[in-house]
């Protein structure tokens, strides 16, 4: 998904230019981090204190000119207003957050405020028109039929969640001022490893697989997760 996000941003801006990145529910920092390090200046908001922890340990551990690039802030992502301006980011992330939230549709709109024109918004989601895969692959068969007119799920950490319709979030984005540009598919063909799985021999082919799959119909329209990206006008 970071070689998706990249070129998403290479698309958009010169190359070379510090742009200024909202990660919000950053977790312990992972992308917010690499972007820093790829010299943007990052801003991560966090509101869970295990995560925010991690997160500050491991930019403690970064040279200075890279720990000056990235703040974190700690505060929930329907709470932007409350933190910064209108138009305040050229890239704003929100990656695996909305599954969490029952009602998303003001959490986007406050994001989309915080984007400057021509800004790029980068979501992660649950893909609900997929959410019958990994049971049925799986051979739970009551878990499969179950999961065709919901978008209700429970995830790896036992917490009933919920999933999003790419349909739905591409009239959600359009309402908000920032319509789709791009999406694709991540984790089509991995979703059902194990999260104690051991790296294969062979990874560079698996994730060249993923990459290709993630881009290509029908195969992305199954992914377990959706990137979507919007440009707002």
């Amino acid at each position: 998904m970071a070689r998706q996000l990249d070129e998403q941003i290479a698309g958009r801006y010169p190359v070379g230019q510090r742009l200024r990145v909202l990660d919000v529910g950053m977790g312990q920092g992972t992308q917010a981090l690499r972007l820093a390090r790829l010299g943007h200046q990052v801003t991560g908001l966090e509101q869970d204190a295990t995560m925010i922890a991690a997160a500050r340990e491991a930019l403690s551990g970064e040279p200075e000119g890279i720990r000056d690039r990235m703040r974190i802030i700690e505060g929930d992502g329907r709470d932007t207003g409350v933190h910064f301006l209108p138009g305040s980011f050229d890239v704003v992330l929100c990656h695996g957050v909305l599954m969490y939230v029952e009602e998303p549709d003001a959490l986007l709109a406050g994001l989309a405020r915080m984007l400057a024109p021509g800004g790029l918004l980068s979501l992660l989601v649950r893909n609900a028109d997929a959410l019958a895969m990994r049971p049925g692959v799986s051979g739970d068969w009551q878990g499969a039929l179950g999961a065709f007119d919901t978008v209700s799920y429970r995830n790896r950490l036992g917490l009933d969640v919920r999933a999003d319709r790419l349909a739905t979030l591409t009239d959600a984005l359009a309402g908000i001022g920032a319509p789709l540009q791009a999406w694709y598919g991540v984790r089509v063909f991995t979703d059902t490893a194990p999260d104690t799985a051991e790296i294969p021999d062979d990874v560079e082919d698996l994730l060249a697989a993923e990459e290709r799959a993630g881009r290509t119909d029908p195969y992305r329209q199954v992914a377990a997760l959706l990137h979507l990206c919007g440009v707002r006008g």
